[in-house]
């Protein structure tokens, strides 16, 4: 079978394409998956050029999406061809947070899903969306669940609630697709305008062009009649977070879950103590969350955005069309 492998040292490079050997049969409480799309994440890309450690031969990509060809004995879950898609952490079933590395992710440290076939128990999968593509359903994984959690499961988010959402990249295209399935309002931000002409026709109620407007939290802030937004996705990290402060309202929420802009930074603690805001870390989701969230899929209609699709032996340059900055939604793997 197909698999893509990482040599040491890390680098776009030195991702390999090889022959491996495809597993057998599943055992009890497994299921044998035909992997036919992955996608790609922030946190891929920091494996695949080291910004992660990863052990040398490790095989990445954190998301999978595929058919169920063979079920081991006492799985009750899954039968021969349904869609599945995989979860980030594997043994985090529900709950409350249980891990805080990435020791169990796949394509981290454990292989991951950039190959054909995959032998695994049945819990590190979920029903994929009814009717989806496998490249739809692999945008789930990482991305979809991460700003499900941010918004639904650690933000409450309702009705009349006001978001701002940070660029173009998958988090943020899918909370603002929830947010407004939801029935909130969307503040969102590009560099681009033609980007942000594509936000609002995704449905984003205002748009900031935040090299237009540096102050692009106060701009925001203004757009909500003085009020300020409930909810930040803020995904830029610490060069983002004083203005995702300014933006948010007095006992706001601001949800921090990436690293874009560095990995450490000054933070404006008076200003968000002021605020009486909460700033939550967090890191994807568990199993749950993500059964919950292909249900509220189903149920609304919403469909991933899809930039561009690579096939798995142009790994390589799909991560260089990521690097770019390009893209507007995600960018799978399809094989």
């Amino acid at each position: 079978m197909k698999v893509i492998t990482l040599r040491s040292p890390a680098a776009l490079d030195n991702l390999q394409l090889i022959d491996g050997a495809a597993p057998g049969e599943p055992g009890p409480g497994e299921v044998r998956v035909r992997v036919h799309a992955s996608s790609l994440n922030f946190h891929d890309y920091a494996v695949a050029v080291g910004i992660l450690p990863a052990a040398d031969g490790r095989i990445p990509m954190s998301d999978g999406a595929g058919v169920v060809e063979a079920v081991g004995a006492g799985v009750a879950e899954f039968k021969v061809g349904d869609h599945v898609v995989s979860c980030f952490f594997p043994g985090w079933l529900d709950g409350e947070p249980t891990v805080s590395d990435f020791a169990t992710t796949p394509g981290d440290g454990v292989d991951g899903y950039a190959r054909e076939w995959i032998v695994k128990p049945a819990h590190w999968f979920t029903h994929a969306p009814a009717g989806y593509s496998h490249a739809e359903a692999a945008t789930l994984t990482t991305a979809g669940l991460t700003a499900w959690r941010a918004l639904v499961v650690n933000g409450g988010l309702k009705a009349g609630d006001s978001v701002l959402v940070m660029g173009t990249g998958g988090v943020s295209i899918f909370a603002l697709q929830f947010a407004k399935a939801m029935g909130a309002t969307v503040i969102a931000t590009s560099s681009s305008d033609e980007k942000l002409e594509r936000l609002r026709a995704l449905g984003a109620d205002h748009t900031i062009n935040y090299k237009t407007h540096a102050d692009w939290g106060a701009k925001a802030f203004e757009l909500t009649g003085g009020r300020g937004v409930d909810h930040v996705v803020e995904v830029g990290g610490p060069a983002t977070l004083p203005q995702s402060i300014a933006a948010v309202r007095v006992g706001g929420h601001i949800a921090l879950i990436g690293i874009l802009t560095g990995i450490s930074g000054d933070v404006p603690t008076i200003a968000l103590m002021l605020k009486q805001a909460r700033l939550q870390g967090l890191v994807v989701g568990n199993r749950r969350q993500q059964i919950d969230m292909v249900r509220a899929i189903e149920a609304s209609g919403l469909r991933p955005v899809i930039d561009a699709s690579f096939p798995l032996e142009k790994i390589a340059d799909a991560f260089r069309h990521q690097a770019s900055g390009a893209h507007f939604g995600k960018i799978c793997l399809t094989y």
